[in-house]
């Protein structure tokens, strides 16, 4: 028994002994913490207490912990110094820093970036930076259009403004309601200042409205000077200064000519130098227009205007002002490049290629763009009636074929094809319901034999295709697949070779594509690229037909499934001009012209022209170009087109029957587009005050200057063939 009594003693000893032990790796666990605190730096004034804190602390894991309780307390003695030297770090988390106040006169947002004030007698908005201040006009009657009435935001009968902050901002929320006009109605409007930039949203809360338009925020209010420019990406890019003497008005979406990119600018310091500037970039694009006007002498005024969704204002809209006070043209655009780059939505042709191998066989080629059959019908607003037999113009396959033949036999080594004209009725007739291939120009077995010459010369074989317009004379034309306007109309015209026409639901476009496609593969015809018309120029479109209602931002979905699924198949896919929202969708456009006046075919340029496009996504769209000596679409009257296309390294046109000096000028404007096509537009330059000497810089180093009045250039380094 005795000897029992000693063994449970010793037994108890070793545990004792043993569960000390096991508090070491644990106390070593907290010796690493207190040695980390060292790197935590506190103000200078709290070093002392510091240094005296981890003392303490030091020598209390020293000591070590035989229980749970003393390991316990050692850790929460630790914790509670943790938290002392964060409360005392020198550097800690911050909010944006700025304040918002309410004088007699105003609510204010004053930060170090920017000062901005919204009058509380007409909500006029004035923004401040160091060098500069610009103001907004103040609201009106017509803030919010409906079918029947527009309102002011003036008109609420309640009206509350309160601030409303982030961790990474300072602004106001305003709240507006009790309209007599529009019981139920109530708008809310954020204004944060995010840095230097302005972020202003609106949201509009009422199932029981339908609504026209919103206009606000309103137009910054800029001056009539040469000074005072506004920049516009209308077509490839419009400079405007405030006292130019053409008339120039544009009011429609955005991803249309009016913009084809959801921004613009004003600048104060004239074209060729820096200074104060402003860049408006519409975040919420789908449902987004703009408006601008100028009257002959300026000034120049530009607005954002919100269209609803169906009727409805669905979502909250969201508008960027980026303020900068050393601001360009160039700058202006490179910080459009930024954003969309940080939103994902900038895709290079780098990645594309990948994606899409064939499209290294098109860089550094011309563009040859040819017809089979062009066929008026009678109905036709363009059918000629003083030369009847002109209506039907025809090019067979073979003799199509033949003339590349001819072009490589004189030098032509490479080129994309953009074939037109090849289905049942020919050209812009009968779409979607264009197959099989037309007889006249040989059918099935000359657009094959035309696709095998295309292959067998080396040149990309690409079809001028359309899912937007809808003619009458589709064998699948219903009225249940048209896209109806809110009001329950629809677009009617009867302009082109096919006459009456309206609109295809985007909804149905994509498996159209597929069928037609589908066909081609059928039949053996080895496309390679294919150009789907209008989609990247047209604004995007909704339906309220009620079995297949569609909003713009779904048109945008199913126009970009279109283009997609064609790419899946390998193809280069194609469309008529840039537009912003189609980037990463499409490897190439048919063009990418500047504003002519007083119609876009051709005449005087708008404005100033400038690369506004390509400074933005030169390195992430191909872009062709006319090599025309004088004028031309979109070549203002007095500018070569080949000119333009050595300044923006785009791809040159060709067409058959081509001069030598015409193949050997196109030659040389393709070596440079296979040099620089995936460089970004890093610069462009006005080089003299008549604006006609210009310089473009290349993120590869290449310069390319031209003069427009004396028609010469000058590539730097030297094109080598």
């Amino acid at each position: 028994m005795k000897y029992l009594r000693l063994q449970c003693a010793c037994l108890l000893i070793f545990s004792i002994a043993a569960y000390a032990q096991d508090f070491a790796p644990r106390v070593a666990i907290l010796k690493r913490h207190v040695e980390r605190l060292h790197a935590i730096v506190v103000t200078e004034s709290d070093n002392a207490a510091k240094t005296e804190k981890l003392k303490a602390l030091e020598d209390a894991v020293a000591k070590g912990a035989a229980s749970d309780d003393e390991f316990n307390a050692l850790y929460m003695q630790i914790d509670d110094v943790r938290m002392w030297l964060w409360a005392h770090a020198a550097e800690q988390p911050k909010v944006a820093e700025g304040s918002f106040s309410e004088n007699d006169s105003a609510w204010v947002i004053d930060t170090p970036a920017l000062d901005v004030t919204l009058a509380k007698a007409d909500l006029a908005m004035r923004v401040k930076t160091a060098d500069a201040e610009w103001q907004y006009a103040p609201c009106d009657d017509r803030d919010i259009v409906m079918p029947d009435k527009a309102i002011g935001l003036l008109k609420a009968g309640t009206r509350t403004v309160e601030e409303f902050s982030t961790g990474y901002s300072v602004g106001l929320l305003a709240v507006f309601s009790n309209f007599a006009d529009a019981p139920g109605l109530e708008v809310r409007l954020c204004l944060n200042v995010i840095g230097n930039a302005l972020v202003c949203e609106f949201v509009a809360t009422d199932e029981g409205q339908t609504f026209t338009e919103v206009k606000w925020p309103k137009a910054i209010v800029t001056g009539n000077s040469a000074n005072d420019v506004a920049v516009v990406p209308h077509m490839q890019g419009m400079l405007l200064p405030g006292n130019w003497q053409q008339e120039i008005k544009q009011h429609d979406l955005v991803n249309s000519r009016t913009l084809y990119m959801p921004w613009w600018g004003h600048l104060r310091n004239g074209v060729r130098n820096a200074g104060p500037g402003v860049v408006a970039i519409i975040e919420t694009p789908d449902d987004a227009g703009a408006e601008y006007a100028h009257a002959p002498g300026g000034p120049t005024v530009v607005a954002p205007y919100w269209a609803p969704s169906l009727g409805k204002m669905r979502y909250q809209r969201i508008i960027r002002y980026v303020f900068d006070d050393a601001a360009t043209y160039v700058s202006l655009a490179k910080t459009y490049r930024q954003h969309v780059i940080d939103t994902g939505r900038f895709v290079s042709l780098r990645e594309k290629a990948v994606r899409t191998p064939n499209l290294n066989e098109v860089i550094g080629r011309p563009v040859i763009h040819i017809g089979a059959l062009y066929h008026f019908v009678r109905e036709a607003s363009l059918f000629n009636k003083e030369r009847i037999e002109n209506n039907h113009a025809l090019t067979t396959f073979d003799e199509l074929a033949n003339a590349l033949k001819d072009l490589k036999a004189r030098g032509v080594d490479d080129a994309y094809i953009h074939l037109d004209g090849w289905g049942f009725y020919g050209y812009d007739n009968g779409h979607p319901d264009v197959l099989p291939a037309g007889g006249e120009q040989g059918g099935w077995d000359g657009l094959r034999a035309f696709a095998d010459t295309c292959d067998s010369l080396g040149y990309l074989f690409a079809v001028h295709d359309q899912y937007r317009d809808f003619y009458l004379n589709a064998v699948s034309f219903d009225d249940r697949l048209t896209a109806y306007r809110f009001d329950g109309t629809r677009e009617q015209s009867s302009t082109w070779c096919g006459g009456p026409q309206t609109i295809l639901n985007p909804r149905f476009a994509p498996d159209y594509v597929r069928r037609n496609h589908d066909l081609f593969a059928k039949n053996g015809i080895k496309v390679k690229g294919a150009y789907l018309d209008v989609f990247s120029i047209v604004p995007l479109e909704e339906s309220s037909e009620k079995s297949h209602p569609l909003s713009r931002s779904e048109c945008a979905r199913y126009r970009g499934d279109c283009l997609d699924l064609l790419r899946a198949r390998g193809y280069v896919v194609s469309s008529e001009e840039p537009t912003d929202y189609m980037v990463p969708h499409i490897d190439l456009v048919h063009h990418g012209p500047y504003p002519t006046y007083p119609k876009f075919g051709g005449g005087d340029a708008r404005g100033i022209p400038a690369p506004l496009w390509n400074l933005v996504y030169h390195d992430a769209l191909l872009l062709p170009w006319d090599m025309g000596t004088d004028g031309g679409w979109g070549t203002p009257n007095g500018d070569a087109g080949f000119l333009h296309c050595f300044l923006n390294t785009g791809m040159p046109y060709l067409w058959p029957g081509a001069s030598a000096e015409q193949i050997a000028l196109m030659k040389e404007a393709a070596a440079l587009n296979q040099r620089c096509a995936t460089s970004d537009m890093v610069l462009h330059e006005f080089l003299d005050d008549t604006l006609r000497k210009q310089r473009a810089t290349y993120s590869d180093g290449t310069t390319v200057t031209i003069d427009l009045a004396a028609k010469t250039y000058t590539v730097e380094p030297a094109i080598t063939q």
